[in-house]
């Protein structure tokens, strides 16, 4: 059966085939497979070989981003289980491309048999259509789904695997939720947390925002904040090759994600330079900053301090309300109501996703600054 998937979605080279959504340049990171496919999955290429990887810590990583968990994720149930098709043996990673799949077993296609002709709003369903002449594959909304999210899952818990053995650590936490904001300093992990806010007091108001709009038919989006501890300064490269230029690359490559601010952001733009500038200064032998108005990031590259960042979700665009659109076939106005099982609010699934994202920006960064580093000897 492996093989026969394996054969399915690789190319004669062994990479992912045309669909896929390929990212890296240390290490190649592809995304393969659609909602109701038979599998998804992803292939990494480059990854050191000679590391152990932790099976029991990468399922509870998946586990925080799988369907069908709590009252706030989609009811469709699947198990997420990470099989292993090559690149490791025995657990331990062999220098071979990684590859690995998640069989989809809950999948209700029949949901989705409107809308090749209605396409819903807030989702990719027309532009798939335009780009790819009636080709693509609709079902749960085909390779452009939130599912793909558990291949990146797969390659950023693996990096994030690699990266802490280093002492680098990544981390992410809820912000707000529709208009609920934790404005907690975020000094301690968060992600042993079924809902992973760091004021629990606070997490019980957003709870109830999402079951609000969850009555009301309706979602919610939110913002996920993310911080990498750790990182040594060096890592990245000014212009097109900044740490920021990275992460943002991957990050738009979580569906729901529509922006990204690094250290202050937009916050910044109301400040003067007196008060933006970190300045520096000298703690236990090492060159800091007194604060972190960049986000650990400077011309992009990074400075020693902790990269922070934050990612803005939007609410989910399958709503049970009834919403206005087209009918292709026809070109006549119609609405459509969505069928389907969907996440009120997909911010806590999210913020997994977000560690991941990361954990491959920062670990593509840092392979690259040591081949330099041994380059230069």
């Amino acid at each position: 059966m492996h093989g026969e998937i394996l054969s399915g979605i690789l190319g004669e080279d062994g990479r992912a085939d045309e669909m896929s959504s390929t990212t890296g340049e240390n290490i190649r990171v592809s995304i393969f497979g659609q909602s109701h496919a038979e599998a998804i999955g992803m292939t990494m290429e480059g990854f050191p070989a000679g590391f152990r990887i932790d099976m029991e810590a990468l399922e509870r990583f998946m586990e925080r981003r799988a369907p069908g968990r709590s009252e706030w994720s989609t009811p469709r149930n699947e198990s997420d289980r990470v099989r292993w098709l090559c690149g490791v043996v025995d657990g331990v990673t062999c220098g071979a491309p990684m590859t690995a799949i998640i069989e989809n077993t809950n999948s209700r296609s029949a949901d989705y048999s409107e809308i090749r002709d209605v396409p819903r709003p807030g989702h990719a369903d027309y532009t798939a259509q335009v780009k790819y002449s009636g080709n693509q594959d609709v079902s749960g909304g085909g390779h452009f789904s939130g599912r793909l999210t558990a291949g990146m899952c797969i390659a950023g818990g693996v990096c994030r695997q690699y990266l802490e053995e280093r002492r680098i650590r990544i981390h992410a936490r809820i912000v707000s939720i529709g208009g609920i904001t934790d404005g907690s300093e975020f000094s301690e992990p968060v992600e042993e947390k079924e809902f992973p806010v760091v004021s629990d007091e606070i997490a019980e108001r957003m709870k109830e925002e999402i079951r609000r709009a969850k009555e009301d038919g309706d979602s919610v989006g939110g913002i996920i904040e993310c911080r990498a501890e750790g990182i040594p300064a060096g890592i990245g490269d000014p212009i097109f090759g900044g740490m920021e230029n990275r992460l943002a690359a991957i990050l738009f490559g979580i569906p729901a994600v529509k922006g990204v601010e690094f250290g202050d952001g937009f916050e910044c733009a109301k400040s003067r330079g007196s008060d933006n500038n970190d300045a520096y200064e000298v703690k236990d032998g090492k060159i800091v900053t007194a604060t972190n108005h960049a986000g650990g990031i400077l011309g992009g590259i990074t400075n020693g301090m902790p990269l922070i960042f934050r990612v803005a979700v939007k609410p989910t665009p399958s709503i049970a309300k009834e919403q206005r659109s087209v009918r292709l076939s026809t070109m006549e106005e119609t609405t459509v109501r969505v069928r389907g099982r969907h996440d009120p609010c997909i911010v806590p699934r999210a913020v997994p996703c977000v560690e991941a994202a990361c954990a491959i920006a920062v670990m593509d960064a840092y392979l690259g600054r040591k081949k330099e580093e041994a380059a230069s000897e």
